[in-house]
């Protein structure tokens, strides 16, 4: 059963507009801090993730099955399964089946949900989209976050761009010249502040 916060979480992603894939990802995310807080493991970082994703299914996630070709029949059969269970969710479970799961996973490594690990996932599945694949998901996002999401995404990158990116206070090194160091000055500046205070 996922957390109250990741269903609350996915939630609001859906109250937002967000893609259902985005709110599938918060139950992903709790898979995975599941395994590295020890609860349970995972043989791999895709197993991990099919949890996750199992879970959103069940929770009543409108995530499509994955299309003919890309994943096995048994693969299309779990999720259409995991979509059936959402509508018979007053269906008893099976108690002696879902401790006989925990156990198995808990003998499973917990080095799948290494930041190294996970990261090598997320690399292979980039590698494997070309580019007219990549293009088309960062359109999808930017229609998904929204004209404010937007708006504040670029100020970011601007602020970022200036070297003046702070939340509050932060101190900024100013170089006057690249290759003196002792002519550096450290200001701290605020979020849009015109007249940086310079000691």
């Amino acid at each position: 059963m996922p957390e109250k916060r990741t269903l609350e979480r996915a939630a609001k992603d859906k109250r937002a507009g967000k893609l259902p894939s985005t709110q599938a990802g918060e139950f992903v995310r709790e898979e995975i801090e599941h395994v590295r807080q020890g609860k349970h493991g995972a043989r791999s970082t895709k197993q991990a993730i099919a949890i996750g994703l199992s879970k959103a299914r069940r929770t009543g996630v409108k995530l499509p099955p994955p299309k003919v070709g890309t994943a096995s029949e048994k693969t299309r059969t779990s999720t259409n399964r995991d979509y059936a269970a959402t509508k018979s969710s007053d269906k008893p479970v099976s108690r002696s089946r879902s401790q006989a799961t925990t156990t198995a996973l808990k003998r499973e490594p917990h080095a799948a949900a290494s930041k190294e690990t996970v990261g090598r996932q997320a690399k292979s599945v980039a590698q494997r989209r070309n580019a007219n694949e990549r293009s088309t998901a960062a359109q999808k996002s930017a229609r998904a976050k929204g004209a404010a999401g937007r708006s504040a995404a670029a100020h970011k990158a601007a602020r970022a761009r200036a070297g003046t990116q702070s939340y509050g206070q932060k101190p900024v090194l100013l170089l006057h010249d690249s290759y003196h160091l002792e002519r550096a000055e450290i200001v701290f500046c605020g979020v849009g502040c015109s007249k940086p205070y310079h000691f």
